[in-house]
């Protein structure tokens, strides 16, 4: 009988125990992952604040996490290696592409629409004056895998006849700012950079050579092993965001122009389909 209570007892203790570890599953903070289109420390100061709101919504703390490289982004959003990732549209095609769908939350809105286009741009005091001028010229890109940084870019200058064998130089820098900087520098004779750098750089002297096609903004994703009651919470969290001066000030911490989060499909970057199908298809 005694050994017949022990066992009992262990049964009962095992079966007390059983959930605690599930709960501290449950209440681990998620990971909010970004890829490295502006310097790290500029991206924690913008993310923060959101990862804070969000985690207080769910109550969950959440964690701003940046990718060291633009793959090692997707890769870590395919894997499920992150709980929820703002991604660019370039990449969020190659995720999508080599990984297969994932929950899409909204897409930014800036200055009330929700895509965006990039500059070419060069020195307010170069003789360059089109895009023909830029044969035999150093050009900095920031990512192969950036949307404005490389990949749209690069389908403008195909349109205008250059191959990158017809620059004398290409550069690939890692991050928007890098790029405006080497051109205002002259290390660079041009370079490729999202609409909001060339806001910021004008005054300082960037003058662009060509204004490219409007791609439909970056958006945040989910990991597929998210529960589908926290992943809608989520989602009416961040296209809420608009209706409260807290919410509003939010966006505007992630960029100074955003407007808005708002619903977005996977056939909205049909058109970034395409040009990255033409862009691989390009001679080296």
């Amino acid at each position: 009988m005694s050994r017949f209570l022990s066992n009992l007892r262990l049964m009962i203790l095992a079966t007390l125990l059983w959930p605690l570890p599930l709960l501290a599953a449950d209440n681990a903070p998620l990971i909010l992952g970004i890829h490295p289109y502006l310097p790290q420390g500029e991206l924690i100061k913008r993310f923060t604040p959101l990862a804070e709101y969000l985690g207080n919504i769910i109550q969950r703390p959440i964690q701003v996490r940046i990718a060291d490289t633009y793959p090692s982004h997707v890769n870590a959003i395919g894997r499920d290696e992150i709980d929820i990732a703002f991604v660019g549209p370039a990449p969020y095609v190659d995720l999508v592409k080599r990984y297969g769908q994932k929950p899409i939350l909204g897409r930014l809105e800036i200055n009330g629409k929700p895509v965006f286009d990039g500059y070419i741009v060069t020195r307010r005091d170069s003789p360059l004056q089109n895009l023909s001028d830029l044969r035999n010229k150093n050009f900095a890109f920031v990512d192969r895998e950036s949307t404005m940084g490389y990949v749209v870019p690069r389908y403008v200058l195909a349109e205008a006849n250059l191959a990158l064998k017809d620059l004398a130089h290409s550069d690939y820098l890692g991050a928007h700012y890098n790029v405006a900087m080497a051109v205002l520098a002259g290390d660079a004779d041009a370079g490729a950079v999202k609409d909001e750098v060339y806001e910021k750089f004008a005054p300082q002297g960037l003058r662009a050579l060509a204004v490219t096609p409007k791609i439909s903004e970056h958006l945040f994703v989910t990991s597929t092993k998210l529960s589908a009651v926290l992943v809608e919470k989520l989602r009416q969290a961040l296209l809420s965001l608009k209706d409260s001066p807290e919410g509003q000030q939010l966006l505007r911490g992630i960029n100074p122009n955003a407007t808005s989060l708002v619903a977005a499909r996977d056939e909205d970057y049909e058109n970034l389909r395409k040009i990255m199908a033409t862009v691989a298809a390009l001679p080296e």
